[in-house]
């Protein structure tokens, strides 16, 4: 509940900011920098898997930056270059661990890949500690996050330090992303990070709402994810995790006022409805109007 209340509040300023993919290259681009904290390490310190992944976010969001501004390649493609580099980077490295000997690999590839059963209640704790510090950080820099992610021009000729705000975003996202891949794995957890934000995004037009609908939707999956998982037989949490994401999506697609699919349906039958009954009407006016002239 607590990784998917902090990425629905993430990903909702992803999301408005036309950045999707960027939560999928961050949470690739973690597998190279996590393998390189274990292989100097040795040890399978979610502290330490923090600062690798961190330092590979950072690489890899100017990484993309770099591409964007000095050549003609735009930032979609320059995103799928940084996404397959740094996974097959990190796909060598994670082969080379498990080939190496050292014992505490063992599992290294399920934490990667999203296991939750490996959790303990230090990992719980430090879950705890990063969604109290996200949300805290949202809401002390709502305004400005709300400025960047609708005019990041205008709040450059306000004053505003938009280059520090972006990447402090960035790693914001970075940091739910290494908190969250032992729970639901690196592939996964893009999947979390946005799909509550598109969901929230159906229910209302104001940002401050959907970013506490997208925290709950989160939080909803979370749960549930974690219930069918506990309940069931050889059923893994992640993955169930997203899925269950996936159904409120599906709920907020068919049923959500005003922009769902049949909100909609029902909008477009009343005003075929009513226009039928204006020409109905009009056409009864005019033979009326005709039948006095004659």
């Amino acid at each position: 509940m607590l990784l998917g209340f902090s990425s629905g509040i993430i990903g909702s300023f992803s999301y408005l900011r036309k950045q999707s993919l960027m939560g999928d290259a961050l949470a690739h681009a973690a597998l190279p920098g996590v393998c390189i904290a274990f292989m100097l390490s040795g040890s399978k310190s979610i502290g330490l898997f923090l600062i690798g992944a961190a330092a590979a976010g950072f690489i890899a969001t100017f990484g993309i930056g770099y591409i964007t501004r000095h050549t003609r390649i735009k930032q979609d493609s320059a995103l799928a270059i940084v996404l397959s580099v740094f996974f097959g980077l990190g796909t060598v490295l994670l082969t080379h661990i498990q080939h190496s000997g050292n014992s505490n690999q063992s599992g290294l590839d399920k934490f990667l890949f999203g296991q939750a059963a490996s959790m303990v209640g230090d990992d719980v704790m430090v879950m705890t500690v990063t969604s109290v510090l996200l949300a805290g950080i949202c809401s002390l820099l709502y305004k400005e996050f709300k400025l960047l992610s609708f005019d990041p021009g205008f709040a450059r000729g306000l004053g505003y330090p938009v280059a520090f705000l972006d990447q402090l975003m960035m790693f914001l996202m970075v940091v739910v992303v290494v908190v969250g891949i032992q729970a639901v794995g690196i592939v996964l957890m893009a999947a979390l990070l946005i799909t509550p934000a598109v969901s929230a995004r159906y229910w209302t037009e104001k940002l401050g709402v959907m970013v506490v609908l997208a925290g709950l939707f989160g939080a909803l999956s979370g749960l549930a994810g974690t219930f069918i998982s506990a309940n069931g037989s050889n059923l893994p949490t992640g993955p169930l995790t997203v899925l269950a994401s996936t159904a409120v999506f599906l709920v907020s697609l068919g049923f959500a006022p005003g922009r769902g699919l049949i909100s909609k349906l029902l909008i477009r039958r009343t005003a075929k409805r009513r226009y039928t009954q204006q020409l109905a009407s009009t056409a009864g006016y005019e033979l009326e109007r005709k039948e006095k002239a004659l």
